[in-house]
């Protein structure tokens, strides 16, 4: 019996007992009656629950039993079952006694949960839904017993309905502005990946990065981000940056992947300064690997170096796309100003080949030129279907939970 349902017990006895044992007790139930139930009473305290059900059942053969007297008699026999683990007999029990009660009172709720609490112990998940709900519907307003009724759902098996009563408590707290509970979204998207619900489970881990930045949702969630159809491999960098921000490199390959990436993209500076974290995070330039690192390595210090002496280049015959890319390397290089000057002249100018893409980058320099209101704003406003707009959404959270 888990400490929360004995002092619930305790406390019902405590309740009930003392009735039994008031000046109006005694001149209510007869000699008879009351002998049995004061020795059952002092068998409660004792949290002899099973002697004390002995002592209860003596009663049964009283015959003519008044009101006051079944009353007093079906309290204790439900305090002394459920503290038996007999639910069924508690059950039965407080029937009786709420069948005289159309209209249950705090006491009364109490019951109902405490039943609903006894059969989840029980592991008869559905009769505690069926009294947890029970408990809702009458007016009982404890937050536990909603979880209880959430569980029971998802330890039943029914994942379709755990999940429609985790999004009505996620509803009610966001309505009330209360961040969600992680385990109350673990279990959510739990709930989808069992009825193969991807995007549901989508959803969940955008929520746990936002409020709960782990490092293991987030690669999770690219990785999720990465297997939606139509997403395109033109992206491919775009998701290592994510990973980078969100400390999801995690290998030697995943700094050199990315460094090689940058490189062929025409931001040397970016690989760079990958490498550079890929050496501080003694991934790079140790084991059997170490001469092949140093070979990117020095091949994008080189790059570097050719990269710097044309980045302002302006020339009004570029391409947007091509006006786009300078300002890019510009930012990277720490000319922020410049270069975001620039990417906004590209996508004016018109005629890109990706124009969400471009916008997805220009978002990601403004947060790179550390201006995150104007980068939400530029993320707000991708729309593309092939990734982008999922990258943008996700880059708008990280920003929001690193600021």
């Amino acid at each position: 019996m888990t400490k929360r349902f004995r002092r619930l017990v305790l406390v019902f006895a405590s309740i009930w007992g003392f009735t039994i044992l008031s000046g109006q007790a005694a001149d209510t139930v007869r000699p008879e009656m009351g002998k049995p139930l004061q020795a059952a009473q002092e068998l409660i305290k004792q949290q002899k629950y099973k002697e004390a059900l002995v002592r209860i059942g003596e009663t049964d053969a009283i015959p003519n039993k008044t009101t006051y007297e079944v009353s007093v008699t079906e309290r204790m026999r439900g305090i002394a079952a459920l503290g038996a683990g007999q639910i069924d007999a508690a059950a039965k029990s407080f029937d009786e006694l709420l069948a005289a009660s159309p209209s249950p009172g705090p006491e009364q709720l109490k019951w109902i949960q405490a039943v609903a609490e006894g059969y989840y112990r029980a592991k008869d998940y559905s009769k505690a839904i069926a009294w947890g709900q029970r408990y809702q519907k009458s007016g009982g307003t404890e937050d536990t017993v909603g979880v209880l009724v959430l569980q029971s759902y998802y330890l039943n098996g029914d994942y379709a309905s755990a999940g429609h009563e985790a999004q009505m408590q996620l509803a009610a707290d966001e309505k009330a502005g209360r961040i969600p509970t992680e385990a109350q979204l673990q279990l959510l998207g739990s709930c989808y990946l069992k009825q193969n619900d991807n995007a549901g489970y989508a959803s969940v881990l955008e929520k746990l990065v936002a409020h709960y930045p782990k490092k293991e949702y987030w690669a999770d969630l690219l990785a999720h981000i990465q297997r939606k159809p139509g997403f395109s491999d033109r992206l491919s960098l775009d998701v290592y940056r994510l990973m980078l921000v969100t400390d999801n490199l995690s290998s030697a390959s995943d700094y050199m992947e990315m460094a090689q990436l940058a490189l062929q993209a025409g931001y040397p500076v970016e690989a760079q300064k990958v490498l550079a974290r890929g050496y501080a995070n003694k991934m790079l330039g140790v084991g059997q690997d170490a001469e092949r690192h140093k070979r990117l390595n020095d091949l994008a210090d080189k790059q570097a170096k050719e990269d710097r002496k044309t980045l302002i280049d302006t020339n009004g015959t570029r391409t947007g796309d091509a006006l786009v890319n300078n300002g890019y390397d510009l930012v990277i290089n720490g000319q922020a100003e410049e270069g975001l000057a620039l990417m906004q002249q590209g996508i004016s100018k018109g005629g890109l080949k990706h124009p969400d893409e471009a916008r997805l980058h220009l978002g990601e320099a403004y947060l790179l030129a550390g201006k995150p209101n104007e980068a939400a704003r530029q993320f707000k406003s991708v729309q593309g279907a092939d990734g982008t707009q999922d990258l943008a959404e996700l880059w708008a959270i990280q920003s929001k939970a690193s600021s």
